[in-house]
């Protein structure tokens, strides 16, 4: 992976048109760097060997004797949020940053003009144009919320749009702009964060962020990718989905276990719709 040495902010200039709709129009690029890290404030930290549980579906079962839990921003009461928090456990609260879904309660803040195309595989999400600037302030009313239900940090989804078929013209730059914007937003309110995904910019972004939280890495062999994490005492939440590792198919899930271990990764094999139905950790 090549560490981007200059990045170009193409600035987005709005008008009307004679109807009245809103029209995003280019100007000339510019040479910019990426702003600073938020470094000032305490947040939580998670640490190499946090241990952890993650559900978005389904009654939450509070039982695992874990450090964290990863579970849903608006499905999630404040009364549950505070009787993990009562037990010693940290909060970490979900949200799709990159994505609309048309059934959460904010769903008619989104502008309409943001709206791309629908995520593979999930026919109730759309992508977002990242660089509408109007999904800045839905984003900051969720991170709001995050700290009025008491959530100690945030794991926003989708961040990688400009790598995916979103329907819209996103940049390397425009993802890292975004997601940058998201974490010191984050810090800011004093709200851990992580990175979901995203192994292509793991380098320019690790220093904006907490944790990594990334999806089958094994199966794709790409875990190498989010050794920056490691190597700055940041753990990396992994999970893997792929049967063989359900059901230890020639003991495929002793050899991941014991490959990710030796990564120092925080592996867990889940079901695909997170709702608790098995659970196989590998620490």
């Amino acid at each position: 992976m090549k560490r981007l040495l200059s990045l170009t902010l193409i600035l987005f200039l709005t008008s009307c048109s004679d109807d009245g709709e809103s029209k995003s129009l280019t100007s000339s690029s510019v040479q910019t760097s990426l702003p600073s890290p938020f470094v000032s404030g305490d947040w939580y930290r998670p640490s190499l060997d946090t241990s952890w549980q993650w559900q978005l579906n389904g009654k939450i079962n509070t039982s695992y004797d874990v450090d964290l839990y990863d579970i849903d921003l608006f499905d999630t009461d404040t009364t549950l949020i505070d009787s993990l928090k009562e037990e010693g456990k940290k909060v970490i609260c979900y949200f799709s940053a990159g994505s609309y879904e048309n059934w959460r309660e904010d769903k008619d803040a989104f502008p309409q003009e943001a709206l791309g195309n629908t995520l593979d595989g999930w026919e109730d999400e759309r992508w977002l144009d990242i660089t509408n600037e109007k999904l800045q302030t839905v984003m900051i009313a969720r991170l709001d919320l995050a700290v009025l239900k008491g959530c100690d940090g945030v794991e926003p989804d989708n961040v990688d749009a400009y790598d995916n078929d979103s329907g819209f013209a996103l940049s390397a730059t425009d993802q890292l702009l975004y997601n940058i914007f998201l974490a010191n937003a984050a810090r800011e309110r004093g709200l851990s964060i992580g990175l979901k995904n995203d192994l292509s910019q793991v380098n320019e972004l690790e220093p904006y962020f907490d944790f990594a939280l990334n999806e089958q890495c094994n199966a794709y062999n790409e875990c190498d990718l989010l050794q920056p994490f490691i190597d700055n005492n940041k753990p990396v939440f992994n999970t893997e989905y792929d049967a063989a590792y359900v059901n230890n198919t020639n003991n495929k899930r002793d050899i991941l276990c014991q490959n990710t271990n030796e990564l120092q990764l925080r592996t867990l094999i889940l079901p695909l719709n997170l709702d608790d139905s098995f659970r196989y950790s590998c620490n």
